[in-house]
């Protein structure tokens, strides 16, 4: 099944979600609040001194996607099992979430069967949202406030803003005493507002504007430098299409569909080219795609899809997850698929890339 068919089957698209979220949260902005106000924040604060490098130096993260837990459903078996499996195999520092957690009804239950791996052995992780997390009964607010004291929960969020997950978890130096890498999580929003543009939301201004902000603010108190990051979301960017149609890009991984991507370019892609600071940028959404290529300076990644077989999922070789492997004071990281039993497509961004010997 390809995601037009299941669109059609699950009427992901409904009226009453149409509208994502509340265009109101950017007249927030009218209050003297400004983006930059988040990095002085309680939110911030509360997790920027949790993760750091470990003494080798080294920092993983894996990432699960479009979880698309079912309560009660025999499938959902599958992406535990494979959550279960991934996490004693690498043993993560961090593990994120990038959206489509719950699929079915009662929410509550799909965020802590799904979040239960983690918990249990004391991971700390974080969530960002995705299209359908909010059709379940409840509310990304409400969902927010469900997971906010979960053991381990490192999830933020910026007020003011469109969407709920948007914020910035840093990693600490080995030694701990001054950030050294940054993890940007955005809430990618859900289904177009306007009627004359199908498909799904995008990026809004507030969301790019509040990035530039920081990224720069960051940037001045590492005397000016500005310091290397990811960013974490769920719907993917325009540049995923634009960079597989070129015949010059070199991708790695499964591509099996076109990107899902939002049909208005906000310059979220943009504004990371010019601040210097992202070095790559992983998403989930599409289930039968995971790949990865270098566009104009920047990686663009998937995720594996980490459900089970409640939703489309005919990718090769079955659910999984990504991994990746940063090293403190590098611009460069590693990363892999992993799956039932194996590991695959082990790539080192930029070396692999590179057109020039590297």
């Amino acid at each position: 099944m390809n995601r037009k068919n299941f669109l059609k089957t699950t009427g992901a698209v409904a009226a009453s979600t149409l509208l994502g979220a509340p265009l109101a949260r950017a007249a927030a902005q009218e209050d003297g609040k400004t983006a930059g106000d988040y990095l002085a924040s309680a939110s911030y604060e509360a997790t920027a001194r949790k993760l750091r490098f470990r003494a080798d130096k080294k920092f993983k993260i894996v990432q699960f996607t479009d979880v698309h837990w079912v309560p009660s459903d025999a499938a959902s078996a599958a992406a535990a099992e494979r959550m279960n499996e991934v996490l004693d195999a690498e043993r993560p520092d961090l593990v994120i979430y990038t959206g489509d957690v719950a699929f079915g009804k009662p929410a509550e239950e799909c965020f802590r069967k799904a979040f239960e791996p983690v918990v249990s052995r004391n991971i700390p992780f974080t969530f960002t949202f995705g299209n359908h997390d909010d059709e379940q009964g409840l509310s990304r607010e409400a969902i927010f406030d469900l997971i906010r004291d979960m053991p381990g929960n490192l999830t933020g969020r910026a007020e003011g803003l469109h969407g709920v997950t948007n914020f910035i978890l840093p990693i600490l130096d080995s030694a701990g005493e001054k950030p050294a890498f940054l993890l940007y999580h955005f809430d990618s929003l859900s289904y177009s507002p306007d009627k004359e543009i199908e498909g799904y939301d995008w990026m809004k201004a507030d969301q790019v504007d509040w990035y530039r902000s920081c990224a720069a603010q960051l940037a001045a108190r590492n005397g000016g430098t500005p310091l290397p990051a990811l960013a974490f979301f769920h719907i993917p960017l325009p540049e995923f299409n634009e960079a597989a149609s070129d015949e010059s890009a070199l991708l790695i991984g499964i591509r099996k569909e076109q990107a899902c991507a939002p049909r208005v370019n906000s310059g979220l892609f943009t504004a990371m080219r010019e601040a210097g600071d992202v070095m790559g940028v992983f998403v989930g959404h599409d289930h039968v795609n995971d790949y990865l290529t270098s566009w104009r300076g920047l990686l663009l990644g998937y995720g594996r899809f980490t459900g089970g077989k409640t939703v489309y999922w005919d990718i090769p070789w079955g659910n999984g997850a990504r991994v990746i492997e940063l090293t403190e004071g590098s611009r460069e990281l590693s990363t892999w698929i992993r799956l039932k039993g194996r590991v695959i497509d082990q790539v080192n961004f930029p070396r692999d890339f590179s057109k020039e010997p590297y």
